[in-house]
């Protein structure tokens, strides 16, 4: 008889588990249930780091499973919250606009609302014309349809040419921190039509939902974090436990042999691409909810890095590496940025952990390079049994 999928992959039951375990317990303790033992602050930053693991399981699977360092997965991250923004402010915007021209003597015409709107909107950047860009940001179904879309075409055509040229190790790298930084660069430019360095703000206002609180919106879009991870989990777990992930991994190891056997390496790489993409860009459009703000400076080829330093230091290779990995560097960079962690005084010099956190960001990621090739998921081999040991 064969076994289920969860019996053949007990960690993804295990890690499950522990995703709701966690959830039902942030949920008591929030203000949102009255127990008011943790902020809505600290709800918003947990909800943020569980779609950061998310989008670090997306970077698990491209690279650490199929061997493609993409220095670019975080830009889609950027393109989901982009996505979701503009239906965000333009719904909001079209909301107070209405409320302010219903007292006037003549009812106020759809031209006239829309350009109220788009000055409100671009006003910021000299102007008051909605672009191309934006037409269909009134509805929240074709946005949502363009968190998916948008950066799933993007990386299919990026891939696609990438890939049939055979581009492979460090040019690859590149080539994707090129797509990025062109992106970066596009998106600060005002007349892009989103707005430039400003970037999309107010994206914490929910359109409809204005009597509901901020403790109540923040525990929900926990919720959805939550939920989209142990999805995101489960779909990964899938894709690389299976003859898939076998093929993957080889290529991975030695794409030339596996292209020797007959298997069409691109078609797997460019499947890899894509779906990870989507999925990053999934998480992006949960994520700048709850932070408020999107602006360009969040796709720039730096914040792609940092992904990778993350799944490196939780262990690539292993999905549950990524999560931890993600969950403890964000963790640790709320702590030490937000002014909670002592400064050192050292006597001759005061150590601001505002500014060297990232110094010692690095220092851990040569660390583990170093001392702990496998990452802090490799730490749980331990704890398994080795050949010739009792069970």
């Amino acid at each position: 008889m064969e076994r289920s999928f969860i019996a053949k992959n007990p960690s993804v039951l295990w890690f499950l588990l522990g995703l709701a375990g966690f959830t039902i317990v942030i949920t008591i303790l929030s203000e949102a249930s009255g127990a008011a033992l943790i902020s809505t602050s600290f709800v918003k930053t947990l909800g943020k780091t569980l779609c950061l693991c998310l989008v670090a399981i997306a970077m698990d699977v491209v690279w650490g499973y199929c061997g493609i360092l993409s220095l670019g997965h975080f830009a889609f991250f950027g393109i989901g919250g982009y996505a979701i923004g503009m239906w965000l402010m333009y719904a909001r915007t079209e909301d107070i606009v209405i409320a302010s021209l219903e007292n006037a003597t003549l009812p106020p015409t759809p031209d006239e609302i829309t350009n109220a709107i788009g000055t409100q909107i671009f006003g910021v950047v000299g102007s008051s014309d909605f672009p191309m860009i934006w037409a269909f940001s009134h509805s929240l179904t074709l946005q949502l349809l363009a968190v998916a879309l948008v950066p799933g075409l993007l990386a299919l055509v990026f891939g696609w040419l990438a890939f049939r040229s055979r581009v492979t190790g460090v040019y690859l790298s590149i080539l994707t921190q090129a797509m990025t930084l062109a992106l970066s660069l596009y998106f600060f430019q005002n007349d892009t039509g989103l707005r430039g360095n400003n970037g999309l703000s107010g994206l914490q206002n929910i359109p409809g939902l204005e009597a509901v609180s901020q403790a109540t919106l923040s525990l929900w879009f926990f919720w959805a974090s939550a939920f989209a991870l142990g999805v995101g989990y489960v779909l990964f777990a899938w894709i690389t436990a299976g003859k898939l992930g076998s093929v993957i991994r080889a290529i991975r190891d030695n794409e030339a042999r596996v292209r020797f056997l007959g298997y069409h390496v691109e078609s797997y790489k460019l499947f890899v691409f894509t779906i990870t993409a989507i999925i990053a860009a999934i998480a992006g459009a949960l994520y700048y909810p709850q932070a408020g703000i999107i602006n360009p400076a969040e796709i720039a080829p730096i914040a792609s890095i940092y992904l990778a330093v993350w799944v490196a230091i939780g262990g690539r290779g292993r999905l549950y590496g990524a999560v931890i990995g993600a969950a403890v560097v964000s963790l640790m960079s709320s702590w030490f940025t937000g002014g909670k962690a002592p400064d050192i005084n050292l006597g001759f010099y005061v150590i601001g952990w505002t500014d060297w956190w990232l110094v010692l960001l690095g220092l851990t990621f040569v660390a583990v390079t170093l001392f702990f090739p496998k990452g802090i998921g490799g730490l749980f081999d331990l704890l398994q049994p080795r050949k010739g040991d009792a069970p």
